[in-house]
């Protein structure tokens, strides 16, 4: 059984701007009966260009009524410019947390907004027609969608694609093609990190300690950081001790109820993958 928070559960017993309005300036419809959700967003602006109100009709879970709700409430009293830099991990954060198998429906608020905004400004044709590779017909998922929760959860697993965007959670026919995007994903952000120098055999190098240290920090500097920062949170390298990494998270990170996974997935699997497969990262006050 899922755990939700106390401010998810509030919204979803008691969600916020149900509704349609009438005449709206932004109509954004995302997902179908037939996959199992569904979500109409409209907004209204005021005379100074910010959404003065907004509202939402779902078809979905308890997680998917919430996260719909909790959009609404941040969505008001922004400009349409700072409306588009709304991320699904706001809207999980908002209500305290989701659990990861429901991140879906935070995704699906998301794309509303964004389909929302390119109907406020006329560019509805242009997002039918470049709606990219279809992946997943079992939920209409398509490539650009799997690419975008990829990159911006630093997500590293299938199952993971699943729980953000339910690709792969049907006939898993498609699961091979995810697979395919989620390496080419992952080479595309190991371009910019340091590699261990190379042996004559081609086998990495052992690394001095302070070789690894070094890395470690680059690693943290350069790729961990820049993702947590896109959700308010930090991360500071306290100290290494042999294969143990001990970091401290900061920001949003300190009260996110997904901290664990953080550490697991968006640190050290990245510390085993760049610089040894032997690290192990522990949290420390």
């Amino acid at each position: 059984m899922w755990e939700y928070t106390d401010v998810a559960k509030d919204h979803f017993l008691n969600p916020r701007n149900v509704g349609e309005i009438e005449n709206p300036d932004g109509i954004g419809d995302v997902g179908s009966l037939a996959c199992g959700d569904a979500l109409r967003l409209t907004f209204k602006l005021d005379e100074e260009g910010r959404i003065v109100d907004a509202k939402f009709k779902t078809f979905g879970c308890a997680s998917a009524i919430a996260s719909s709700s909790a959009l609404t409430e941040i969505l008001k009293g922004k400009t349409l410019e700072e409306a588009e830099k709304i991320t699904n991990q706001e809207i999980a954060e908002f209500l305290g947390g989701l659990p990861q198998e429901k991140m879906h429906c935070s995704v699906m608020g998301v794309e509303a907004l964004e389909a929302a905004i390119a109907h406020y400004k006329g560019e509805q044709k242009a997002v039918e027609k470049d709606h990219g590779r279809l992946i997943c017909s079992c939920f209409g998922v398509t490539e650009d969608l799997i690419r975008k929760v990829v990159s911006e959860n630093s997500l590293s697993t299938v199952d993971e694609v699943t729980y953000y965007c339910k690709a792969g959670g049907g006939c898993t026919t498609c699961i091979e093609q995810i697979e395919e995007i989620l390496a080419e994903e992952q080479g595309e952000k190991s371009k910019s990190v340091l590699t261990a120098p190379a042996k004559a055999d081609g086998k990495p190098a052992k690394l001095t300690n302070i070789e690894k240290i070094i890395k470690i920090q680059e690693i943290i500097n350069n790729e961990i950081k820049p993702t947590l920062a896109k959700d308010g949170g930090d991360i500071d390298l306290i100290d290494v001790d042999g294969n143990q990494v001990q970091v401290a998270l900061r920001g949003a990170c300190t009260s996110c109820p997904s901290a664990g996974i953080t550490l697991r997935y968006a640190v050290e699997q990245k510390l085993k993958e760049y610089v040894s497969e032997d690290l192990e990262v522990v949290e420390v006050s």
